[in-house]
Parts: C-alpha cells; structure tokens; sequence
C-alpha cells in the first residue's frame, strides 16, 4: 500500500458516516457533561459540606460519599465499561450501543465532577461562610448564594477540563460499539489503513477540544473579574 492510496479516502462513501460519528459524540459528551455534571455538583457540595467543619456536618453521610468517590474514580474507563455490565444492562436495557456507552460515562464523569467540586469548595475562605452563618442564613442559602458564587470561576475551570476527559471516554465507547469519532477513527481509518480518515477524525477532536477549553477559560476569566 502506497502513500497514494492512504490518501485518496472514499469520502463520498464516508462523509455521512462522519457526520453520524460527529453527532454521536456530541450526543454523548453533551448527555454526560449535563447529567453527570449535576449529579456530580451535588454530591461534591455534599462531601463540602458534611466533612467535621461544613455547614451540613454529617460523619456518616461524608465518610460513604468520600469512600465511594474514591473507589470508582480511579478506575480506568475502559474497564469501567466491563465492571458496572450487569448494572448498564438492568438499566438501559444493552450493554452495546451509544445508550450504554453513554450511562458508564456518566457515572465516571459523576465521581470525577465531586471530587473537583469538592476540591474547589475547599479553597473558598471559610471566613467567608462564618459571616453568613452569623447573619443567620440557613444552610440553604449559604450553599446557593455564598458556597457556589465563591467558587464559580474555579469550577467552569474544572468543568473544562473534565469536558477533555469526557471527550477522551466518548472515543473509547466505540469498544462497546458507542459509534462517535474514536469509533469512526478506528475502523474506518486505523484498521482500514486510511490515515487520512484518522488524521480528520482527530482534527476534528482537536479542534472541539480547543474551542472548550477556550471558552471555559473566556467564561472563567470574565466571572473572576466581576
């Protein structure tokens, strides 16, 4: 096979196949971020606030929620996939397809959010926090109006970065048959010796990356300033 022939892609037979590759990873990195973005807000103000000196103080609530975070977390996605199948299945009914691919990463993403909302929180000034306990603000108020506000900008930060690793997940979901561009990248570039295929699958990652990470850092840096 010559260099000629790796350049000269059917793209008349793949463009539509792109395109369907190019919506299943936004489908998927869209339904993560919001899904597992939430879920994991909530339980990473959860872990802020029950640990011995929140508002919340609760040892047993904060002790499961820090014992679980730490146990899924660390679980390379790829395995993660194989690991909750029985789960997948009782609740999206498959273990195969984009639905599947897409419950697993919004689990990873959940567990990864927490921690890097936890982790934001700490570094607000507790100060901060006394003075409206001493107002006589309920716990309520102190995590919508202070909690969360104070830690604003670091946290579209931290959503940005997870944005990478949801995107990195959504290429690995082609193993479980999840389509999107990794998929599309690997069989249709890598397996079929078509690096120009690869080369526009990844350009295409790349620049999606880079348009986040821009503006996250555009909307982080505008809400610091305020």
């Amino acid at each position: 096979m010559n260099v000629t022939t790796l350049a000269q892609a059917n793209w008349d037979r793949l463009g539509d196949t792109l395109i369907e590759a190019i919506f299943d990873t936004l489908i998927m990195v869209s339904l993560t971020m919001l899904i597992g973005g939430l879920l994991g807000l909530i339980i990473g103000v959860l872990l802020y606030t029950t640990r011995p000196s929140g508002i919340l103080s609760n040892r047993v609530v904060y002790t499961i929620l820090n014992i679980l975070v730490n146990f899924v977390r660390p679980i390379p996605f790829i395995i993660l996939l194989a690991f909750v199948q029985p789960v997948t299945v009782a609740v999206v009914g498959s273990s195969i397809g984009r639905e599947p691919a897409t419950f697993v990463m919004v689990i990873a993403a959940t567990f990864a959010v927490a921690r890097i909302v936890e982790q934001n929180l700490v570094a607000i000034d507790p100060g901060v926090i006394e003075a409206a306990r001493a107002m006589g603000a309920s716990p309520w108020k102190i995590i919508t109006t202070v909690i969360i506000p104070e830690a604003l900008g670091p946290l579209v930060l931290g959503y940005t970065f997870l944005f990478i690793g949801v995107v990195d997940m959504s290429a690995m979901a082609g193993y479980v048959g999840g389509g999107g561009l990794g998929d599309f990248a690997i069989v249709y570039g890598y397996r079929a010796f078509e690096w120009e295929v690869t080369l526009v699958a990844t350009l295409i990652i790349i620049v999606l990356v880079q348009a986040a990470q821009f503006f996250g850092n555009w909307l982080s840096a505008k809400i610091m300033r305020r």
